[in-house]
């Protein structure tokens, strides 16, 4: 009875992982199906493997090892956040599979889990900070200069700008930014449109 508490417990947890937290915040749809598919696959699979004789751990393995696989051989491009919604769903997965004696152990730490993603992908959770990899219709060879360069471009305060490839051929600076914006996040787009555009 407990079991299937916790099989309750884990498809309400990632429910609401994914169409309460991960759906309503970045829309990419084909990736709800992963997440979905990867909770109850491994749900399932670990349930089966706690009940034979092959021991759990070596399930549990195959099932990260797996999912690794995906993640590292993917076709498209994932961010960091949807990667860590990847292996929020496999351990509400596993909580839910793995026998224990209180069930209110597991469903606290579902709970944590969907817990520490609302508040680590809140769009309030250091708002003011940016990533971009920006192309420079320049090639700049001087660090103090790029930054500077880039401080005006984006308005906002560089905290690190490197260089990704410089072609003094076509005169371009290909440079990974890391800044922060003081004021809302419009300001961020306060880049000059002269080939100074992000790919990113």
């Amino acid at each position: 009875m407990s079991q299937l508490v916790l099989f309750a417990i884990d498809i309400c947890a990632v429910a609401l992982l994914v169409f309460g937290l991960y759906f309503p915040r970045h829309r990419r749809r084909d990736l709800v199906v992963a997440y979905l598919g990867v909770n109850v696959g491994v749900l399932a699979v670990a349930s089966a493997l706690s009940a034979s004789d092959v021991g759990a751990g070596l399930g549990l393995g195959l099932a990260l090892f797996g999912v690794l696989s995906i993640i590292r051989l993917r076709s498209t491009e994932l961010d960091q956040h949807e990667v860590a919604y990847y292996f929020s769903a496999l351990a509400l997965g596993i909580l839910g599979a793995l026998s224990t004696t209180s069930v209110w152990l597991s469903g606290g730490l579902m709970a944590l889990i969907v817990a520490v993603m609302f508040v680590g992908d809140h769009r309030r959770m250091l708002r003011h900070y940016r990533h971009q990899i920006m192309v420079l219709d320049s090639a700049v060879t001087d660090q103090v200069a790029l930054v500077a360069h880039l401080e005006q471009l984006l308005n906002a305060r560089v905290h690190t700008a490197t260089v990704q490839r410089l072609d003094m051929v076509n005169e371009t600076t290909v440079v990974d930014v890391r800044y922060s914006v003081a004021g809302r996040s419009g300001a961020a787009g306060a880049a000059k449109p002269a080939r100074a555009g992000a790919v990113r």
